[in-house]
């Protein structure tokens, strides 16, 4: 039984404990990179890093100097441009008010007419009762002389 238990032990090591394989592999990979390449691939990196460095210092103050020029230039152009569009928004701001005072100045005309109609009507209303009264003062008045003349001796 000591057999078997050890035999399982072993069967079951070499299939589910890959360390020692992984740790070969690993190994292998680091002596590959390191020793056979020779750190080519460090010192290519170091070549490229220098080239850059190196143009970028001679590229740099002059396409600084140009992109300053381009923006200002750009900005100039975008300041032209929102000024010409507030004139614009300005002019149609104008537009409209003077169409929306037109539009208050007819209604105002409207309100007139119809207050000087209503100012009229009640004008004739008041000369009506105003020719009642004068006609029922008449009509008394005259009833009234009638009166005088009788009593009075002539």
């Amino acid at each position: 039984m000591e057999k078997i238990s050890k035999d399982v032990g072993d069967i079951q090591s070499r299939l589910l404990d890959h360390r020692p394989i992984i740790n070969a592999e690993i190994r292998y990979f680091a002596r590959e990179f390191e020793e056979k390449r020779g750190h080519r691939e460090s010192r290519l990196l170091e070549k490229l890093n220098k080239m850059v460095v190196e143009t970028n210092e001679q590229m740099q103050p002059t396409d600084l100097e140009e992109m300053n020029q381009q923006l200002s230039d750009i900005i100039k152009r975008l300041e032209a441009a929102n000024h010409m569009a507030e004139r614009v928004q300005q002019r149609e701001q104008e537009a409209h008010q003077s169409t929306q005072l037109q539009t208050n100045m007819e209604h105002l005309k409207h309100e007139w007419e119809e207050f000087l109609k209503e100012q009229q009507r009640l004008k004739e209303v008041v000369d009506e009762e105003q020719a009642k009264a004068i006609g029922q003062l008449s009509t008394k008045y005259s009833e009234m002389r009638k009166d005088l003349t009788k009593f009075s001796p002539i």
